[in-house]
């Protein structure tokens, strides 16, 4: 039976991806590193702060780094005001508030960056459960926030669906065997369903994802096919 649906933050309730991109190509770029979209889906989007300024700036010391990822960040909600839900979220919390389900958010983003794009799509008091990946001593694409957020909602893997945009989130979720549901606003559907997605949706408009739900509906003790 399904009793809860859980989201990703950045790129599966907004496509935040654009501004992300251009706040690190800029700051790299000043560090002398050059990104492109490709690399930036590669070594950046879906992973924290602190692994990838260990990658890309492995020679900045742990305080430059941590103050680095705050610079970052702060960069990143100056010019992220203007967020919107991905197409079809806000019908779709609907759908999910009739069928009195449970609802939370599991993300990497730091703190404020989860408190300010709430507060910005106007779903700050949807939530139950925010969970954030960062105060933890692991994060995605290890499974260990789903599996709290599962622990915290008193639902089992085989209760949930999970939504997420790119491959560490997908790991994440697969990983603590909840179905889950790539969102292509940020990868390809391709790369998406070779790290585990279930299926891809293009947005919470998709058909495929109604003709899911139905199908979780219809035969809510059996696993969808």
């Amino acid at each position: 039976m399904l009793r809860a649906i859980l989201f990703d933050l950045d790129g599966t309730l907004a496509n935040t991806d654009p501004w992300h991109y251009k706040t690190w190509k800029d700051i790299l770029n000043d560090y002398g590193v050059a990104i492109d979209h490709n690399s930036y889906k590669l070594s950046i989007s879906g992973r924290t702060n602190p692994v990838i300024i260990q990658d890309l700036l492995p020679h900045l010391s742990t305080t430059a780094a941590e103050e680095l990822a705050i610079y970052k960040e702060a960069r990143f909600r100056e010019i992220a005001s203007s967020l919107q839900p991905l197409t079809g979220l806000l019908e779709f919390i609907e759908w999910i508030e009739k069928q009195k389900l449970q609802k939370a958010v599991v993300t990497n983003a730091p703190p404020e960056n989860a408190k300010f794009m709430l507060d910005v799509l106007q779903l700050a008091d949807i939530f139950e459960l925010v969970i954030l990946a960062g105060e933890m001593t692991v994060a995605k694409p290890d499974p260990a926030p789903y599996k709290l957020c599962l622990e915290k909602l008193r639902v089992s893997a085989q209760e949930a669906i999970a939504f997420e945009d790119s491959p560490s989130g997908i790991k994440s979720a697969e990983g603590a065997e909840i179905y889950t549901i790539g969102v292509a606003s940020t990868h390809q559907p391709e790369s998406l369903l070779e790290v585990g997605a279930s299926i891809v949706i293009n947005d919470f408009s998709d058909q495929k994802l109604q003709k899911l739900l139905d199908n979780w509906n219809i035969y809510p003790t059996d696993q969808p096919t």
